[in-house]
């Protein structure tokens, strides 16, 4: 799937399911940290029937305040950095396999409009990271094009795209 178009529901059905079989073939569980598409990742992949054979946990952070408390992010990082920032988005991913018994998670940070972007983070701007239990997380930077809706579509396959390439490695 072309992700410069905006996802249908269907489409990012079609993705979830494929990370559930992935998840599923590593015998893991899965577990989301999410803040600008406000629980639509944990949403789309518990749409799916069998969904509690395999998926952990979903947590919702907007406030630096339940980021840290929550997710485990360094204050000094959020005031750095931002939330919207690769160490975020790593520190994210990493605190939600600490707090929950996952094997495999998935952390998105970004702003999703239509306020809230500055010249160096504009609205559209998102960090999603990935990271395996007993391996090494990574971030990624995406601009997404488009209203609130049509960021958080793009942001929710994204996620997921990246969910399915670290459980194929």
């Amino acid at each position: 799937m072309e992700l410069s178009s905006v996802p249908t529901d269907a489409e990012l059905l079609a993705l979830a399911g494929e990370v559930a079989t992935e998840v599923q073939r590593c015998r893991l569980t899965l577990v989301t940290a999410e803040s600008c598409t406000g629980g639509w990742i944990a949403k789309t992949l518990t749409d799916l029937p069998g969904s509690s054979a395999w998926f952990d946990a979903g947590v919702v952070t907007y406030s630096y305040e339940a980021k840290e408390a929550l997710l485990g992010v360094n204050p000094r990082t959020l005031e750095h950095t931002g939330a919207v920032s690769e160490e975020t988005a790593l520190e994210m991913v990493s605190g939600a396999l600490a707090r929950f018994g996952a094997g495999v998670a998935v952390a998105v940070t970004g702003i999703a409009g239509p306020s809230g972007g500055t010249p160096d983070k504009p609205v559209g701007t998102v960090w999603i990271g990935w990271k395996r239990r007993g391996g090494y997380g990574h971030a990624r930077l995406f601009h997404f094009p488009g209203d609130r809706e049509a960021v958080r579509r793009q942001t929710v396959a994204a996620a997921l795209i990246g969910l399915s390439k670290i459980l194929t490695k």
